[in-house]
């Protein structure tokens, strides 16, 4: 039975680190899976689905680690109805205090057709294996019929009730490809209510694609037609067009208790913002400056008439404070002046953990910063500290870059690498000036990469402003990615291409990929 004591209270189920992370472009390593899943932790969700374990070692590895070390928040990992893979998530999740097995399987017509090739009879038979099998490791067992929007509505309420009869004790009810609109989901939300006897044992989720635009109000309805609980990503991260964003739903049931009937959640607001930039710095996705509840603009006003009415009072076109999700217009500025205990101070307070020799990398890399421009803000302190936390293991280093380039001139790079003690150096020409520096990193360290995807973005504010550069970089078949602040984009864009050697390097993927060549040592 569903022992649930708050049926007004909605359970958010974060997916960023398993559906967002599948973002084309977006990609955490280990660290910074961790240091997402500790904020997801403080702002409050109540499950963290942390990964599919089975599909690689580093996704294994990723959900164990969150589950020995985040407490609070339920954590679950994905498996297809599978003993493999039940098994794999099993062993995944059993260091959570508080473990889930979220298992699923395609119900729709099309899917069975053409993907999976069987029956009604045998999806069912499948389902309810799956879920037994999955209870006899976790008491707590999450079943999702995939693509339930296009699955008919009598096979579906099938489904759902034997999932529930086998021991599921949450119903995810996804509309995968985004097909639904509003009203179509609300009622077949409804409609299950109606027709499943059992579907008061279960707690039953909705987990909405972004296909059509529409995540956010598909769930929304499905929250006013009996759902209680919501799967969602920050800022609506996730495959193709994304899932619907954790915090347009929860301001949403906020601002507009009367139309979801004083529902709640438990998710503590004022870390939206936060945890907002924090998952896009990490995964190397801005938030467009006119996205709703996070976007930069969304709490600007430049029409005079707007200006006017908010001067007057801010309710006439603000519907929610700013402050309701942690921006703080007093934010602290530091420059070259400030010491080490005002920038660890900074750090702890924007949430992030470095260990004691990263304080100090971290707080020798500030002070250059700060000899370049006149104010250090929270996102320049933040870019710092995750180039500090994301960085491999110091094959090379960066130890000096110049550059000619102009109109008239053949753009070339001399670089010098420090590698352990010795300091390499060359130089080369290229089509541009970022061209040139990275063809003079492949010559000193031999690795020759293949640019697929490059991104330049301002990412603080004033001309001074860092610029961040994203990569995707493939060395033979190994595709690697990385990022890299500076207020220089130049270097920025050296120091990106450098951590992705160092990526692959640390791999232990690049013995056949070295080319032997002359390099010049700089005593």
């Amino acid at each position: 039975m569903n022992t649930r004591k708050n049926k007004n209270r909605i359970i958010i189920f974060d997916t960023t680190l398993r559906d967002g992370e599948q973002s084309p472009g977006a990609s955490l390593n280990h660290r910074e899976k961790l240091e997402i899943a500790q904020q997801l932790a403080r702002l409050g969700v109540d499950v963290i689905e942390a990964g599919f374990p089975i599909a690689s070692p580093g996704d294994f590895e990723a959900v164990h680690a969150v589950a020995e070390t985040v407490k609070g928040p339920i954590i679950a990992g994905l498996a297809r109805c599978t003993e493999a893979d039940i098994a794999r998530c099993a062993e995944a999740v059993a260091p959570a205090k508080r473990p889930r097995i979220h298992t699923f399987l395609a119900t729709s017509a099309i899917h069975r057709k053409y993907k999976l090739r069987k029956a009604r009879s045998e999806i069912l038979k499948q389902a309810v294996a799956s879920i037994k099998y999955a209870k006899k490791f976790c008491k707590d067992v999450q079943f999702s019929p995939e693509d339930a929007s296009r699955t008919e509505p009598d096979f579906l309420a099938e489904i759902v009730k034997a999932a529930i009869d086998a021991g599921a004790t949450t119903i995810n009810i996804p509309d995968t490809v985004g097909y639904a609109i509003p009203s179509e989901f609300g009622t077949l939300i409804a409609t299950l209510f109606e027709r499943v006897s059992n579907i008061g044992d279960a707690i039953i989720n909705v987990h909405c694609h972004n296909d059509l635009g529409l995540a956010v109000a598909n769930s929304l309805a499905a929250i006013q037609n009996g759902a209680r609980g919501v799967e969602c990503t920050i800022n609506g991260l996730g495959e193709r067009a994304g899932n619907a964003a954790l915090e347009e739903i929860v301001m949403a049931i906020r601002t507009r208790p009367d139309l979801f009937g004083g529902v709640t959640t438990n998710i503590q607001t004022k870390q939206i913002s936060k945890t907002s930039k924090m998952v896009s710095r990490l995964t190397g996705m801005p938030v467009q400056r006119n996205k709703a509840i996070v976007g930069a603009n969304a709490f600007a006003h430049e029409a005079g008439v707007h200006q006017d009415g908010l001067l007057k009072e801010r309710s006439t076109y603000e519907i929610m404070r700013p402050e309701d999700i942690g921006i703080d217009s007093a934010e602290l500025v530091l420059g070259k002046h400030s010491g080490r205990h005002a920038f660890a101070h900074q750090l702890t307070k924007l949430g992030i953990s470095l260990k004691t020799d990263e304080i100090e990398h971290a707080y020798q890399r500030f002070i250059k910063l700060a000899d370049k421009k006149k104010h250090v803000y929270d996102d320049d302190l933040m870019l710092i500290a995750k180039e500090e936390m994301s960085e491999p293991s110091h094959v090379y280093l960066l130890h000096y870059l110049h550059v000619s380039t102009g109109t008239n001139a053949v753009p070339t790079a001399t670089v010098k690498i420090k590698k352990n003690k010795e300091v390499i150096q060359d130089a080369a020409c290229g089509d541009g000036p970022v061209d040139a520096a990275l063809k003079t990193i492949d010559r000193i360290t031999g690795i020759e990469g293949r640019l697929l995807d490059y991104s330049l973005q301002a990412v603080t504010i004033g001309k001074d402003a860092m610029g961040e550069v994203s990569m995707r970089v493939a060395f033979g078949k190994e595709i690697v990615s990385a990022k890299a602040a500076s207020t220089d984009i130049i270097e920025a864009s050296a120091r990106a291409y450098l951590s992705c050697v160092n990526r692959l390097m640390s791999s232990k993927k690049f013995t056949n990929l070295r080319k032997p060549v002359k390099k010049k040592k700089v005593k």
